[in-house]
């Protein structure tokens, strides 16, 4: 026997690999946040605008949850083959997305005692030069999501909207919601401000604010469930278990007792399964009943034999499902 070859009836647990090129076109989306953020604390400072310098501090609590978003990438990538990983790093951009979820929930918060803040005790504002960058931190944002929505926007498998891709990526997800919440934030303070300027409504402006943080607040909320969820491994639906107890228990006279299924990724499933029958068959063949189900990516099968009779005639055993 080969040592060398020893290996060759081992199974990888590479189970989901990230798109390089959405990782290239988030740390663009970072490099425009930071040069962003660097423009506003500066301008703020030049022209002695709260206004700016605030907004510029709102833009380095986001380049800092994108950066969480990136290394979340280049760790899953670079440990793929880390075998200490029981079943690979798919959900290392699960977490990533948890994390920076935790974030957009923190600068909600921040937004909204801000916000308050001033619409009790309302301060001077730069109207000119707040507009001016608002419409630049808009444009910035607009220029954000398309690099992030570019690798998913002709996805050949599915003619839904709101790219189904983003939406299943926990990790780019909270990335394109960073970008959201913060062309919200310029929209709605183009708003306020060019009321305030024009109509002397100063309220507006942190009323905007409040209304921003909350609508920040939800985007959090539902991100911080779903990308939980999978971290707790509770987020398998009702008919995926009942699909795959169909699959089985069609066959022969099978019978699962025990099903654990959980999420490994994003969109990925592991699988034990154990079940009783009176004709035991190899675990290759459960494994292709259950072959239809495309989510599976790593299935452990125990199979038991029953010794009382059988429930069914013994020329069905082998019947078509």
């Amino acid at each position: 026997m080969h040592t060398q070859n020893l290996d060759y009836w081992k199974h990888a647990h590479v189970f989901e690999l990230h798109n390089q090129a959405s990782e290239r076109r988030i740390l663009w989306v970072v490099a425009l946040t930071l040069i962003t953020m660097t423009v506003e604390i500066s301008a703020g400072i030049l022209f002695g605008s709260m206004a700016l310098l605030a907004d510029g501090w709102h833009m380095g609590t986001h380049a800092a949850a994108l950066g969480i978003t990136a290394a979340a990438y280049y760790f899953a990538r670079k440990h793929a083959q880390d075998r200490r990983f029981t079943f690979g790093t798919g959900k290392v951009g699960v977490l990533g997305g948890f994390s920076s979820a935790v974030v957009l929930a923190v600068v909600a918060l921040l937004m909204a005692v801000e916000s308050l803040e001033r619409f009790f005790s309302p301060r001077p504002i730069h109207f000119d030069e707040a507009l001016m960058v608002a419409v630049l931190g808009l444009a910035v944002n607009i220029v954000s999501a398309v690099l992030l929505q570019t690798p998913h926007a002709h996805h050949p498998s599915s003619g839904q909207e709101h790219h189904p891709k983003i939406r299943h990526d926990h990790n780019l997800r909270s990335a394109y919601l960073h970008v959201l919440a913060d062309a919200l934030t310029s929209l709605l303070a183009i708003a306020a401000l060019t009321a305030g300027k024009y109509l002397h409504w100063i309220w507006l402006d942190a009323a905007m604010g409040i209304v921003g943080a909350l609508i920040i607040a939800r985007w959090a909320k539902g991100l911080l469930w779903d990308a939980g969820k999978i971290l707790l491994d509770r987020d398998v639906e009702q008919p995926m278990l009942e699909r795959i107890h169909h699959l089985i228990e069609s066959d022969a006279d099978n019978r699962i007792s025990d099903l654990h299924l959980w999420k490994i990724g994003a969109n990925q499933l592991a699988a034990q399964v154990s079940l009783v029958t009176h004709f035991p068959r190899p675990p290759e063949h459960y494994k292709q009943l259950l072959s239809p189900v495309e989510e599976l990516a790593h299935v452990t099968i125990e199979v038991f034999h029953c010794d009382a009779p059988p429930c069914i005639p013994v020329g069905k055993r082998d019947g078509a499902r």
